[in-house]
């Protein structure tokens, strides 16, 4: 029988090893951490009953994830939940960008930029399951659909503040540059609109949807699907060199290029080793998660029913923030998500206490302390929000690497999000996922489509593995 080794258990391994024992392959998955899922943990904190997801939070790219969506994992407990309003982007007046999962409610709300918000998002929205096909793979192949993967992607080569441009509200500007900024990028620099553009089309089709029960629930589906599949699970084994790796005919690493590197050392290809060691890093995410007596008292209306409210002020302040931290200086006023899961998944809270989940961009390997920074950009749209505190959990850039080391620096996106990395992945080449040493591949969010709970990165690589290694 063929045999597959996972070393790490995120939610690219996990689906890796899914996609590899569905197929037959008797599949072992290795995870350093006591737990698996990777950032996709989540876990009781600050009050009893309170549920606070680790790292990541809202999906919309999980749930229209072509792989993810033909599991049936609503049989092994996942489900999905939405809020009202996907997200909201206060400004200083009290106004805010508003977005619906609605193209049309969404540019309803924008005043005089709604037909240029239709303009941009309809039909792709409508295209959006064709156009997954394409871009939830390696972007340098014959596509299956070109002419709605050119409509999408040409647009996608512009700096975020082309496209910013384009509208002509305050609202229309910030809501865009804030999702845009998801990419940890200066949005002055080529393709820093393709996050934005990508998850705001993703969210329109499917919504900025919340895993009931927590983002644990995404991995524990697939862990549940993968037994029954015959495979296995190991926590709490640390790979640190090749000597410890099991032989298998197939080795898949839910790792960052540079922790494959240093485990494989000599065995990698001089031209593969010397590309995982240029591999560049992004931004750090400084996180806090809050315990919060009735909620955040937002001023912008529109917020209370928010799942996810971004702090950044006016697109050109969202813009001078990235700057900033891409130079390695802390902003005073840093770009801040807040995550207000349970409004869509109420078990979260515990009674009147709701778990308000949040993080600042800081220059990757921040050493200083960002907590202050974050309440005061929540307190300059919702007033009194300091007050109402009860508790609070602080996970640092250092910390972040301790808790995922795939997170150098704080850097949850695994890796700058340049032209390169984002067009290639680790290195420049039509097979991104392929190490050049037979039966080994890297899946992490390193590779493309890139971050997310999507699980491609993994249902990809494996998918390359059985076409070299299995079908020969």
């Amino acid at each position: 029988m063929t045999t597959a080794l996972v070393v790490g258990g995120g939610p690219n391994g996990l689906a890796a090893a899914v996609a590899l024992a569905s197929e037959g392959i008797e599949v072992t998955v290795l995870e350093a951490a006591e737990q698996i899922g990777g950032g996709t943990r989540s876990s009781e904190a600050i009050v009893p009953g309170l549920l606070h997801d680790h790292c990541s939070a809202i999906h919309p790219m999980a749930v229209g994830s072509p792989f993810l969506a033909g599991l049936g994992l609503d049989r092994y407990g996942l489900t999905w939940r939405l809020p009202e309003i996907d997200c909201v982007h206060p400004l200083d007046d009290g106004t805010a960008g508003v977005l619906y999962r609605s193209v049309e409610r969404t540019a309803a709300g924008l005043g005089r930029d709604e037909s240029r918000w239709r303009l941009t998002f309809d039909r792709p929205v409508r295209r959006y399951d064709a156009l997954s096909e394409d871009i939830m793979r390696p972007l340098l192949r014959v596509p299956h659909h070109p002419l709605t993967l050119a409509r999408f992607g040409l647009p996608t080569l512009l700096p975020g503040s082309a496209v910013a441009r384009m509208f002509r509200t305050e609202q229309a500007r910030a809501l865009f540059g804030g999702v845009a900024t998801h990419a940890f990028r200066p949005l002055h620099h080529p393709l820093s609109s393709a996050v934005g553009l990508g998850i705001l089309t993703a969210g329109h089709r499917f919504g900025w949807a919340v895993a009931e029960g927590g983002s644990q629930s995404i991995a524990n589906a697939l862990a549940a699907l993968l037994a029954e599949l015959g495979g296995k699970i190991e926590t709490g084994v640390r790979v640190e060199s090749a000597a410890q790796l099991p032989p298998a005919d197939i080795t898949m690493f839910d790792l960052a290029p540079d922790a494959v590197a240093r485990i494989l050392g000599d065995r990698l290809p001089r031209r593969v080793r010397h590309a995982f060691a240029r591999f560049r890093r992004g931004p750090g995410a400084y996180k806090v998660d809050f315990a919060v007596a009735g909620g955040v008292p937002w001023t912008a209306p529109h917020a209370h029913r928010a799942g996810t409210v971004h702090l950044g002020g006016t697109y050109a302040e969202l813009a001078a923030g990235e700057r900033e931290i891409h130079a390695g200086r802390m902003p005073e006023r840093p770009f801040v998500l807040v995550g207000q899961q349970y409004l869509a998944d109420p078990q979260r809270s515990a009674g009147d206490i709701h778990p308000v989940w949040s993080y600042a961009h800081v220059p990757n390997g921040f050493t200083g302390d960002a907590t202050e920074a974050i309440i005061a950009q929540i307190e300059r749209f919702a007033p009194g929000f300091r007050e109402r505190i009860v508790g609070q959990a602080v996970r640092s850039t250092t910390e972040m690497a301790v808790y995922n080391q795939n997170y150098v620096g704080g850097d949850i996106m695994t890796g700058a999000k340049d032209i390169r990395q984002l067009m290639f992945g680790p290195r420049t080449t039509l097979s991104p996922y392929n190490l050049g040493v037979r039966g080994m591949y890297i899946c992490s969010a390193a590779t493309p489509p890139g971050p997310g709970a999507h699980g491609m990165c993994g249902a990809n690589a494996a998918r390359l593995a059985m076409a070299e290694v299995v079908d020969r």
